[in-house]
């Protein structure tokens, strides 16, 4: 058993709160910038209110703590303020480990308007580990999520349908750059609760955390998961090729764009100009071969069987 703080309890964050309490182990403290509210009270857990400018008060709240796990959204997290102040108080408090505001690729190319902060991150933790390790920290990188191709489809229960993907297979549609062996490209996802098991197992694992922290559910080409989505829908899908030199450039010319449901954020540009945003990183980061991850904790716990992208399809259109 050991003492487990979550940083930023949000979506994500419930999903690997669930699977840590299913142990019945870990003693599991959140730490929130508000007031806990009913709706937000998780049973077995401990509500902690924080300033994460207060590197002070932070320390305290880390007392006995052995490992951090942060959901901080780094986008909204001006000049890592938040997460570096968080880094700099668990080494005081001698936390054990830290897994910094990750949870998606490790090559970010193309997404740096999204995903800059990450990067400023590892730096930061590499550079407080130069000397010596001062704090064992593991990248969590798991890919896109698979739960995302269930859109409009619900998958569960606690983060909310978005269909920020580039095959739509709830319309039988699809977007890739146009070329030649673009549809052989590879794109890794891993399912939330495939996440949230292998967190819950890493937070329990005895041996040192890999720095480089994939998790690797399923990785396959964007043609492939066509052709498997065709197979369970039974029907043809619409494939729109964007130009690469339009994307490059900022224009986006497509005739349709990925709902994005809750990664919509107030104060951010129109729903239309966010999600050409959005879809143009995604299009350019996968064209550059950079939407796949690496199998770290794969091999670490070579006996977890992870969900697959057809199976996944099979659960949530196989009725359609």
């Amino acid at each position: 058993m050991v003492k487990v703080a979550i940083a930023g309890p949000g979506h994500l964050a419930r999903e690997i709160i669930d699977a840590l309490l299913a142990t019945g182990k870990h003693e599991i403290i959140l730490l929130a910038r508000k007031d806990a509210t009913p709706d937000l009270i998780v049973p077995g857990t401990t509500w902690v209110k924080v300033d994460y400018q207060d590197r002070g008060a932070l320390v305290r709240a880390l007392q006995g703590v052995h490992t951090v796990l942060s959901f901080i959204v780094v986008s909204h997290d001006t000049n890592n303020t938040s997460q570096k102040t968080l880094i700099d108080a668990a080494i005081e408090a001698g936390v054990k480990r830290i897994a910094p505001s990750e949870w998606a690729l490790a090559n970010q190319a193309h997404l740096e308007t999204f995903y800059a902060n990450k990067l400023e991150i590892r730096k930061y933790l590499e550079y407080k580990n130069q000397d010596k390790q001062v704090i064992e920290y593991t990248l969590f990188q798991p890919g896109w999520f698979m739960n995302y191709l269930a859109g409009p489809r619900g998958s569960t229960k606690r983060t909310p349908t978005s269909e920020m993907t580039l095959v739509d297979h709830g319309r039988l549609r699809a977007h890739v750059v146009a070329g030649a062996g673009n549809l052989d490209k590879p794109v890794t996802y891993t399912a939330l609760h495939d996440i949230a098991n292998i967190v819950a197992k890493a937070v329990e694992y005895e041996g040192a955390w890999p720095t480089n922290g994939g998790i690797n559910g399923h990785t396959l080409s964007l043609g492939e998961e066509i052709t498997i989505g065709e197979k369970i829908r039974g029907k043809p899908f619409q494939i729109e090729a964007l130009e690469a030199e339009d994307l490059t450039a900022g224009i986006v010319k497509a005739s349709w764009l990925p709902p994005l449901g809750h990664q919509q954020h107030p104060g951010e540009p129109s729903n239309d100009e966010f999600a050409k945003a959005v879809l143009r990183a995604m299009l350019l980061n996968h064209a550059a071969g950079a939407a796949v991850v690496s199998d770290e904790w794969n091999r670490i716990f070579p006996d977890y069987k992870f969900t697959k992208v057809d199976e996944f399809l099979t659960g949530a259109f196989g009725d359609a």
